[in-house]
This record gives structure tokens, sequence and C-alpha cells, in this order.
């Protein structure tokens, strides 16, 4: 019971819930409950099956609910959470990819997964040879109840309808892909290394979303956007606080996307990761990223673009140049990729950039197609080996193309489909966001974009050289067999890149349907 202060309101307002709505994010964060109880009550023999299935399980009935969420489209929880047609093509998109990136992670070799030795048949169970698997953290079955902590962040992030509830989504994302990055079994100290810069980079750039945050609630007295727009070009007394309040927060998003000035940690930690962790961190969090950043600046401060959009052109300008021309000086497979990353971060700012329908259809379409090509490619990365580690600097794929063709012209597939070339996704993408940008008043951003993503395909043809027309070094590079969880994944990516590629007409149209924004 609660007492009666003179002057204080004691009325208590009951919110109503829309469990339709969340139903995507309550079953995700289920299943990583559920994966928590596993990890702490099944024994160690059975906790990789289990996990495996709770994972794909929670993942694919998540993706149903997101199919009927169109019936519950709407805000709920008092305007924190806003489900909508760009809230719900994303947390489908994000979905679909991580259960890509799930069966990636459930190969059983290098630390993300099952007994790296077992699998490959060195050591029988209950050997001194799966102790030191063990001991060595060959067995991290934990990596599945953390990727549902963060995949149940990336569905909120896109979502939420004020900044508090924003920044919430942030750090459930972040938190555990800190912990992901630092897993890897082999190369432990480079792997921890890249866990502890992703999470004081990670920490500064959360304290920069949360000083604008302040300052835009100084601004419009609210952290709601609908209100934050609302309170533009009003005399409020507090114009001063909007800019910087702006800036502020896109620092911390634009850091989830890997964008300059603000890329410093991606090469590091794409290379130090497992490498399963470091496809689903290129593919889903750049999905929930974008999906933030096009609600913050769609519907919270749209109306007053023209004071802060200039910022944000430099900072498209700088990510697609730095991306590619620091991507030809790389040796490592996996910086190459993420220097990449950064690139195509740069070309999908164009099309946000538009601030139109069509560029947010655009940008969507941009992190689907990305998304799938870029799992698929990590995931064939995994399985180029040098002994026991993974093969990853770029004079061990010379002559991959004669020794693996099927695995090698996969890869090939997916470098052009990065590129550009047609018939592949990536050139519908690019297409997409560049002829959004001219059409809305950005051609110089979509000239620089051409001209980058030039660049980044010589870098990409150059390894396609690399495999087919070059002698190998040695003959210890090789490519070991895939358990069919990674054999999906890479299929599918494959197959997806190529649809997307040659009938994109499908996916542009619910993009264009879902690309309205309620406020």
């Amino acid at each position: 019971m609660i007492a009666s202060v003179p002057g204080l309101a004691t009325e208590f307002v009951a919110t109503k819930i829309n469990y339709g709505a969340v139903l995507p994010m309550l079953v995700v964060f289920g299943a990583a409950m559920i994966g928590v109880l596993v990890e702490a009550f099944v024994p160690r023999r059975s906790r990789y099956v289990a996990q495996v299935t709770v994972a794909l399980v929670g993942l694919v009935a998540a993706l149903v609910a997101v199919g009927f969420g169109t019936q519950h489209q709407g805000s709920t929880l008092a305007g924190a959470v806003v489900i909508d047609g760009p809230a719900l093509f994303l947390q489908g998109t994000i979905l679909a990819l991580s259960v890509l990136s799930v069966l990636a992670m459930a190969e059983r070799f290098d630390g993300v997964g099952a007994d790296a030795f077992t699998a490959q048949g060195a050591a029988a169970p209950g050997s001194a040879l799966e102790s030191a698997a063990v001991r060595a953290g060959a067995t991290t079955t934990e990596v599945f109840p953390l990727t549902m902590l963060t995949i149940g962040g990336m569905l909120l992030f896109p979502a939420a309808g004020d900044l508090l509830t924003m920044f919430v989504a942030l750090e459930v994302l972040s938190l555990p892909l800190y912990i992901l990055s630092g897993l890897a079994s082999r190369r432990r100290l480079l792997s921890q290394e890249a866990s502890l810069k992703y999470f004081l980079l990670g920490a500064f750039s959360s304290a920069f979303f949360l000083f604008g945050a302040a300052l835009l609630f100084g601004y419009s007295g609210s952290m709601d956007l609908g209100v934050i727009s609302t309170s533009i070009g009003t005399t409020s007394g507090m114009d001063g606080l909007l800019i910087p309040g702006v800036l502020l927060v896109l620092v911390g998003l634009l850091f989830k996307i890997g964008a300059v000035p603000f890329h410093s940690w991606t090469p590091d930690v794409y290379q130090g990761a497992p490498t399963p962790v470091t496809g689903f961190m290129a593919a889903c969090t750049k999905v929930a990223a974008f999906g933030a950043i096009l609600r913050f600046i769609y519907v919270g401060v749209a109306d007053s673009r023209w004071d802060w959009s200039p910022v944000l052109w430099g900072v498209a300008i700088l990510t697609m140049v730095v991306g590619a021309v620091l991507s030809v000086t790389q040796t490592d497979i996996k910086r190459l990729l993420a220097y990449s990353s950064i690139a195509h971060a740069g070309f999908v700012m164009t099309g946000l950039l538009a601030f139109d329908r069509v560029g947010i259809s655009a940008v969507m379409f941009y992190v689907v197609a990305y998304g799938f090509s870029t799992i698929a490619a990590f995931a064939i990365v995994s399985l180029v080996r040098d002994g026991g580690s993974e093969a990853t600097h770029l004079s061990q794929w010379a002559g991959l193309g004669k020794n693996h063709p099927v695995v090698a012209g996969a890869f090939a597939f997916l470098l052009l489909a990065f590129a550009g070339i047609p018939l592949t996704s990536g050139f519908t993408a690019k297409f997409a966001v560049f002829s959004a940008a001219i059409d809305h008043g950005a051609t110089p951003l979509a000239v620089i974009g051409v001209l980058a993503s030039a660049i980044a395909a010589f870098v990409y043809v150059r390894v396609v050289v690399l495999m087919y027309f070059s002698e190998p070094a040695g003959d210890t590079v090789r490519v070991v067999s895939p358990s069919i969880l990674t054999s999906a994944a890479v299929t599918l990516g494959v197959l997806l890149t190529l649809v997307l590629g040659v009938v994109p007409g499908p996916l542009l149209d619910l993009a264009s349907r879902s690309s309205l924004f309620l406020r």
C-alpha cells in the first residue's frame, strides 16, 4: 500500500501489452534462458545437441511469429516498442540470418560447438586428448545461449520507440558479443585481445549515445522519438541541444556498423573472433544497427536533417573510400573482409541519405543481400585450414581452385557478389541504393560509391585470380569436410545470393511495402 503524499499523484495507469507484437522477442529470450538452464544442468556430452536444437527451434518459432506480426502492428509497452513494416522486415531478416549463423556455429571444430579433436577422429571419448580439448576451450556450448541473447537485443533495436529502450537494446545485443569475440580456442590471445578492444570501444560508444540521449531529453523533455520529432521547430529555449544530441546519438549507432572514423575495432575483432561468430556479427549486427539508425533519423529527427546530414555525407564518403582503399593492402582474408564490410556500410549509407521511402526499401534489401553472402563467406573461411588452425593468410589460398574447386568456386561467386557483378544480389543491392541516392539529390555520393566499388572489385578479383591462377606454396592447406549444418549454411547463402541477383523483384516489392514507419 502506498501512502498519499501531498502534491504527488498516486494514480497508476496500467500499461497495455500487445503480446502478439513482442512475441518474437519473447520466444528468443525464452530460448536463451532455456539454453542457460541446459548449460547448467544437462551433462556435458549431451549439451551440444541440446543447445543447437533449442537455438534452432527458438529461431524458427520466432520467425513464424514475425510472419503473424502484421496483425499486431502499432506501439506497445507505453510506446517503448513500435512494430511496423520496417521493424517486421528487419526482425525477419535478423532471424533468417541467425538461423544460418547458428548452423555455421554448430560446426564441430575451432571452439564454437563440440570437440574439435573427436570431430576429426583424433581422440576417443574420455581420452587424454579429449580432456585437453575441454581444458583448451574447444567445447564452448555456451556460445548458443549467448547468441540467442544477442539476437533478442537485435530484434528490439530496430523496434525501439524511445531512446532509453534503444539504449537497452544496444547493450543487450553488445554485451554477449564482447564475450563471443573471445571464445576462439586457437589463437586465444588474439581472440581475447579482440574481445577487450571491442568491449572498451563499445563502452565509449555507449557513453556517447547516452550523452546524446540526455541532450535530446533536455531539448524535448522526452526520450520518445515521436515527441522529439514534434518538438523540432518549436522555440523551447533549448535549441542548442538538438544538433549535438543528434550527432552524439549517431556516434553510438555508427560505431555498430563500423563507419569511419568509428571503425578501428572492426578489423581486429573480425580477425580475432571465431570465424562463424565474425560472420554473425558482420551480417546481423549491421541489420539491427541500420534499422535503429533508420528509425532514429526518419522518425525522430528527420525535420532537422539539413543541419546534421552534411556530417553523415562526410561519414559515408570516408567509410566508402577508407574501406575500399585499405582493403587493397590486406594480406589476411578476415581483415580483408572486415575492410570490405566497412566499405559496404558506406554503400548502405548512400541509400539511407536519400531520405525517402525508396531509400528505406533499398537499405533493407541491401542488408538482406549482404547478410546472406557474408555468413556463407565466413563459413567457407572457417573450412580452409593449415594444420589445425585456419589458413587466413592470402598466400595460403593460392591454388585452392585446383585442389578444392567446389569450395573455391563458391567463395569466388560470393566475392563477385561483394563486387557487385550482375546476376548476383550485390549488383541489385548496389543498384538500388545508388539509384535511390541519385533520384533524391545525392548524386555525388553515388558517384563516389561507384568509384569505391571499382577499387573494392580489384581486391575481390585479385583473390579469385590467386585461387585459380597461382601455384600453391605448399601442400599443407586443406579444406576440412564440413558437417551437414555448415554445408546447409553455405549452400543457402550461395543460392540466395544467386536468386536475389536473378529474381530480386519479390524481395524488393516486400521491402517497398514494408518501408513506412509508424510515428
